[in-house]
């Protein structure tokens, strides 16, 4: 008999939690192995949830990125309770614009601007809880490089000395990170939560280099080149922003 009771007690306990976990349509809150996700900036939602009713006039929702250096972010579940992290930003752009010239009436000089922006970081995530409310930690290192170039092109360089080039040293910078969270899954695999995090961050910017062009009383111009200073920091804090290592205030994620 208490053999019986035990089993019956058993069903309608793992019935009542199987219940909690799973919608009206038999949907799984949690993820699961196997899953994927993409995290977002969830600011922008709570706020305009929130001015809907204050009834602001000025409202809207935007997808915005989950850190401080605009990585698309993601995770990919190996089991239901821990998943791999990454984030990945690959960034390169240059631009090309005409300035009316100050030293030829009618004339414009051409600048010329470039950069770029690589960053890669990973990690693992663990997780505990078995209702909708979870709770999570691990780690993660990240990698990232920055950089950035501007050149002008005078129709007529003056006396002065007009500055042509302007070239940022390499930034490189390496950060490892702890974390530890909590998320509730609002609607089947879709979560709003925040964390918390303590971490080191390094990173070196190399000396960067002005040119100016200067223009003598016989007409002719000549370059010269001023090197800049290096600089490097180390730092052992909560939440690092440097490089994006710290995280949105409040993060959606999608799994799928």
């Amino acid at each position: 008999m208490k053999k019986t009771l035990a089993i019956i007690a058993m069903v309608v306990g793992a019935g009542t939690m199987n219940a909690q976990l799973t919608s009206k349509k038999g949907e799984n809150y949690l993820p699961q192995s196997g899953d994927w996700s993409i995290g977002i900036d969830g600011t922008s939602a709570l706020g305009y949830f929130g001015n809907m009713l204050n009834n602001s006039a000025d409202n809207g929702m935007s997808f915005d990125f989950s850190n401080d250096a605009n990585m698309i972010t993601g995770k990919l579940f190996i089991n239901d309770n821990t998943a791999y992290r990454a984030a990945l930003r690959i960034g390169m752009g240059s631009a090309t614009s005409q300035v009316a010239s100050l030293d030829s009436i009618g004339a414009f000089d051409d600048v010329k601007s470039s950069g770029s922006f690589i960053g890669i970081a990973g990690g693992i995530e663990k997780r505990r809880g078995t209702t909708r409310l979870q709770g999570y930690y691990g780690g993660m290192a990240m990698l990232a490089f920055q950089n950035g170039k501007t050149e002008t092109t005078y129709v007529k360089p003056n006396q002065v000395g007009q500055i042509t080039a302007t070239e940022d040293g390499a930034n490189i910078g390496f950060g490892v990170r702890g974390f530890i969270g909590v998320e509730y899954f609002v609607l089947p695999k879709i979560s709003i939560g925040g964390e918390f995090g303590w971490g080191l961050m390094f990173s070196k910017a190399g000396a960067g280099s002005t040119t100016a062009v200067t223009l003598d009383a016989n007409g002719n111009t000549t370059s010269t080149t001023t090197d800049g200073a290096s600089s490097s920091s180390f730092s052992i804090d909560t939440d690092n922003a440097a490089f994006g290592m710290s995280p949105a205030a409040v993060m959606i994620n999608f799994h799928f």
